[in-house]
C-alpha cells in the first residue's frame, strides 16, 4: 500500500468519522458489558432477548430517521404505539376479528394518523414539534378511552408469534442437538450477498464518477460485517434460531437503506432537509415529501405498536410511554443531524442498539433505573456535542 493510498484512507475515515465512530462505540460497549457481566451479555438467550426487547425502537428509528433527515420531528410515536396496540386488542380480543385482517387494518390506521399530522406540517406550515406534541396528547387520551382504563388481552398464538416466534428449522434432524441449521444458512447467505451487492453498487458508481470509498476500507468493512453476522447468527442458532421479528427488522432495514441510498425519493428527502428553499427551487415537491415522511412514520409506529402488544401479550393504557425519547435519542446517537439532511438508516439502527445494549447491560449488573436515565442522557448529550463539534470543525 503506497503513502498516497494510506493518506486517502486516512482522509476518508476522518470525513466519515460519524458513520464509523458509532459502530466502533457499539463494539466497545458490547465488549465492556461482556466483561462486566462475566459473559452473560453475549449468551444466546440474552442476545435473543436484546433483539426482542429493542425491536420496536429499531423499527421506529428507521422511520424517525426520514422525518429528522427531512428537517422535522415526531413526538407522537410513543402514543401511536399505545393506541394501535389498544386498537388491535379491541379488534382481536373483544370483537374476535382474525389476526390476518387486524394487522393490515392497524398498519393503515397508523399511516392515516401519520398522514393527518404530516398534512398540517407540510401544507399549513405548522411546526412539527407543535403538531406531534398535540398528537401525543390526543392519542394518549384515545388509548385510555379505547381500553376503558384497563388492560385487554391475552392475544392468540398467531398474533404473539409476530414478536415472540422463531423461524422454524426446515433442515431439522440434519445436525444432532439444539442447533437451527436453517437460521445459520440464512446468516451465511446474507454474509455472502452483502459484499456482492456492495461491489455492484461500486461498479455502478464508477460509471458516473470516481468511487470515494477506498477499496481497502470496502473490503475491511464487509469482512468485519460478514464475521459479525456469522457470529451473531451462530449464537442465535444454538438457542432457538432467528426470531421472526429480527427477520422483519432486517427486511425493513434493507428496504429503507435502498430507498435512502439508491432512489430519487431518498435523495430528495436529503435535499429537503439540507436546504428546503433550494430543493423547492430545483423543482422538488417538498410538501409531498414531508407528507410522505410522516405517513411512513405513522405506519412504522403502528407496526411497532403491534410488535410491542404481541410481546407483552396484552394492551395496556401506559404502553408506549416515553418511547419517542428513546427513538429520537437513537437517531441522534446514530449520527443524524439536528438541522436535517444528514443521517443513515444503519446509523439509526446502530444508535438504537447502543441504547439497547446499555439498558440491558446496566440492568444485568444492577444499575438502578435512576442512574440508567442519567447515563443515557449523558450519552445523548455527548453525541449531539460531537455532531456540533464536527460541523464547526468543517
Amino acid at each position: 500500500m503506497t503513502d498516497t493510498d494510506t493518506k486517502s484512507i486516512g482522509y476518508y475515515l476522518r470525513t466519515h468519522i460519524r458513520e464509523y465512530g458509532m459502530v466502533v462505540a457499539l463494539v466497545a460497549i458490547l465488549a465492556f458489558f461482556q466483561v462486566l457481566t462475566d459473559g452473560i451479555m453475549l449468551k444466546p438467550v440474552n442476545l435473543t432477548n436484546l433483539f426482542l426487547q429493542n425491536s420496536y425502537i429499531i423499527i421506529m428509528a428507521v422511520g424517525m430517521l426520514l422525518v429528522i433527515v427531512g428537517g422535522n420531528i415526531d413526538l407522537s410515536v410513543g402514543s401511536v404505539v399505545g393506541f394501535i396496540g389498544a386498537l388491535a386488542a379491541v379488534m382481536i380480543v373483544n370483537w374476535d376479528l382474525p389476526t390476518a385482517l387486524v394487522i393490515p387494518v392497524c398498519l393503515i390506521a397508523g399511516a392515516i394518523i401519520g398522514a393527518a399530522q404530516g398534512y398540517w406540517v407540510a401544507y399549513w406550515r405548522i411546526p412539527s414539534f407543535i403538531v406531534t406534541l398535540a398528537g401525543m396528547l390526543v392519542f394518549k387520551g384515545l388509548t385510555l378511552a379505547l381500553l376503558g382504563g384497563a388492560s385487554v388481552g391475552p392475544f392468540p398464538d398467531g398474533f404473539q408469534a409476530m414478536s415472540s416466534g422463531f423461524i422454524p428449522d426446515f433442515f431439522g434432524g440434519l445436525i444432532e442437538g439444539r442447533f437451527n441449521l436453517f437460521s445459520m444458512s440464512l446468516g451465511v447467505a446474507l454474509a455472502a450477498i452483502l459484499p456482492i451487492l456492495g461491489l455492484r453498487a461500486r461498479a455502478k458508481q464508477a460509471k458516473f464518477a470516481a468511487v470515494e470509498e477506498p477499496m481497502a476500507v470496502f473490503v475491511t468493512k464487509h469482512a468485519v460485517a460478514g464475521l459479525a453476522i456469522l457470529f451473531v447468527t451462530y449464537l442465535l442458532s444454538t438457542y432457538r434460531g432467528l426470531p421472526n421479528i429480527l427477520v422483519i427488522m432486517a427486511l425493513l432495514i434493507a428496504i429503507f437503506t435502498f430507498i435512502t441510498n439508491s432512489t430519487t425519493l431518498g435523495r430528495r428527502i436529503y435535499a429537503l432537509g439540507g436546504n428546503e428553499k433550494a430543493a423547492k427551487l430545483s423543482g422538488i415537491n417538498t410538501k409531498r415529501l414531508t407528507f410522505f415522511t410522516f405517513a411512513n412514520m405513522g405506519m412504522l409506529a403502528a407496526l411497532a405498536g403491534l410488535v410491542f402488544a404481541a410481546r407483552l401479550n396484552t394492551a395496556t393504557p401506559k404502553a408506549g410511554l416515553a418511547f419517542e425519547l428513546d427513538v429520537i435519542a437513537a437517531v441522534f446517537i446514530g449520527g443524524a443531524s439536528m438541522s436535517g439532511g444528514v443521517g443513515k438508516v444503519i446509523g439509526a439502527v446502530v444508535g438504537a442498539l447502543i441504547m439497547g445494549v446499555m439498558n440491558n447491560g446496566m440492568s444485568i449488573i444492577g444499575v438502578g433505573i435512576d442512574w440508567q436515565q442519567v447515563i443515557k442522557g449523558l450519552v445523548l448529550l455527548a453525541a449531539v456535542i460531537f455532531d456540533v463539534y464536527n460541523k464547526n470543525k468543517a
